[in-house]
């Protein structure tokens, strides 16, 4: 799974830190998500995508190999 947390956060001119704090996680949380290193859990997906602005579909994608 890739996602667009990186670009839909810096359009926003927000840090890692000011995300994580948005969304109550750490900002090693959020650099782990955007490196694609961690899968983040339903909820957390619906607060990236409120916090965001954006759907859920325009932040995260499946990509072929992952069926």
């Amino acid at each position: 799974m890739k996602n667009n947390i990186r670009e839909e956060r810096q359009q926003k001119n927000m840090t890692q830190q000011m995300l994580a704090e948005a969304i109550g996680v750490s900002r090693q949380t959020i650099f782990a998500i955007e490196t694609g290193k961690y899968i983040p859990s339903a909820i957390l997906v619906l607060k990236l995508s409120r916090e965001l602005t954006k759907p859920v579909e325009s932040l995260f994608y499946l990509e072929k190999s992952d069926g």
